[in-house]
């Protein structure tokens, strides 16, 4: 444990006692905890979520999960409420955050349901699973005393632990990628496709290397050396996601040919390919689990655009991976990315699109239903904008739609 970790305090059979405080959002210890068993309802429960008190549960494992099912259905009937009395004419930006205000204070009310842990991970609850190995991937190894944490969250640890074990195929990039807890899983599968896709540029054949710049699980650094791609230096700021990479690329056969190095988007050298899959939506994360899915300010895809001319050999090109969701919500309109664009000295000679087909892009029950039915995903080819750009239509029979002109509208996509 870390010695900066908050501190839990409560009183129970009339001794102080504590426990470090875990919480991936960041949120602080609740400031007053009850001691709760089986013998709590849902509605009182829920009443004292509301109002910030820590339930500490000292029951059956199994009738905890019952009572945070309970409080999950009592917090969606009450947004449900406020929704229908909000009801008519929004703006899809207005949706969008209402609903992600929405999410976060069920999250707060669903958080304050919490267990303790005892110093080597073991959940002393009756019918508790063994939950040491899930724990370990999730908060690092034991030790420093009990922990305390929302159940929410080590149900989450759970469901992580269950996702690494057992991977997510991949076969483009030849076998199973193994995410890890905090690192984004490839589970919106187009994104990959496109990147197995797309023509690779003629420079790899002189260069021969390729940067993945964001790689995270290392899928699209493996995807590349499936392609034939020399070399890759995949780069990430979190080492959690680089031990990820590591694991998945060594599993995969790929190690030796991948280089990972910590650091901020490029490193110092110049390719002939350059990866990027950014957080697609330009949002404040609300946890360390969010950056994968939130980019503030479009930061990190504003440093890609910016710093890929001086990191491309003559002829090479920039991937940019992107879902258009941003620009159907009114986060970000698509002559802002093509200003981006143009102003980082580049130019598009070519734009793959593909439409999601994950579950929720066809959710009628998802407030962002619209934005999410209306959705594109984009491979976007960039090269260093010289004054023959090519600007004609480009066609290719690939069964993927293109569209070479920056300010053209987005070309129709083919499932």
């Amino acid at each position: 444990m870390r010695c900066s970790d908050p501190v839990l305090k409560w009183t129970e059979g009339g001794v102080e006692r504590e426990a470090r405080w875990r919480s991936s959002s960041g949120a602080p210890p609740p400031r007053a905890v009850r001691i709760v068993d089986d013998r709590l309802g849902a509605d009182e429960a829920y009443g004292l979520a509301c109002q910030g008190v820590g339930l500490l549960w000292r029951g059956d494992f199994h009738n905890a999960r019952q009572l945070l099912a309970a409080l999950g259905r009592r917090a969606d009937r009450v947004r449900g409420s406020r929704a229908a009395g909000r009801a008519g004419a929004a703006t899809a930006v207005e949706v969008f955050h209402r609903e992600r205000q929405a999410r976060a204070q069920r999250a707060r009310t669903l958080g304050m349901l919490l267990v303790q842990l005892d110093d080597d991970f073991r959940l002393d609850l009756p019918r508790a699973p063994d939950l040491r190995e899930a724990c370990v991937g999730a908060l690092g190894a034991p030790g420093g005393g009990p922990v305390a944490l929302a159940l929410s969250e080590l149900l989450g640890m759970i469901g992580a632990h269950e996702w690494r074990r057992k991977g997510v195929d991949v076969p483009e990039a030849g076998g199973r990628i193994h995410p890890h807890y905090g690192v984004f899983a490839p589970i919106r599968a187009e994104y990959v496709g496109l990147v197995a896709r797309a023509p690779l540029p003629a420079a790899l054949a002189d260069a021969g290397l390729a940067f993945d710049v964001g790689t995270g699980t290392g899928v699209l650094a493996a995807v590349l050396v499936r392609r034939g791609v020399g070399r890759v230096i995949a780069t990430d700021v979190e080492s959690a996601a680089l031990a990820c990479a590591s694991e998945n690329l060594a599993a995969l056969g790929v190690a030796a040919r991948v280089e990972l190095r910590q650091g901020d988007l490029f490193p110092s050298a110049r390719a002939a390919l350059a990866v990027c899959n950014p957080p697609w939506v330009p949002a404040r994360p609300g946890s360390p689990l969010e950056r994968a899915v939130y980019d503030p300010d479009s930061r990190m895809l504003r440093g890609f655009l910016d710093g890929l001319a001086s990191h491309l050999v003559p002829g090479g090109e920039g991937w940019l991976v992107l879902s258009d969701l941003a620009e159907h919500l009114g986060l970000r309109p698509r002559a802002q990315l093509l200003h981006w664009i143009g102003s980082a000295g580049l130019a598009v000679i070519d734009r793959l699109d593909v439409r999601p087909s994950h579950p929720r892009a066809s959710d009628a029950t998802d407030p962002l239903a619209a934005a999410r039915g209306a959705e594109i995903t984009s491979l976007w080819r960039l090269r260093v904008r010289t004054i023959s750009a090519p600007r004609a239509s480009l066609v290719a029979a690939d069964g993927v739609a293109h569209s070479p002109d920056p300010f053209a509208e987005p070309a129709t996509p083919t499932a």
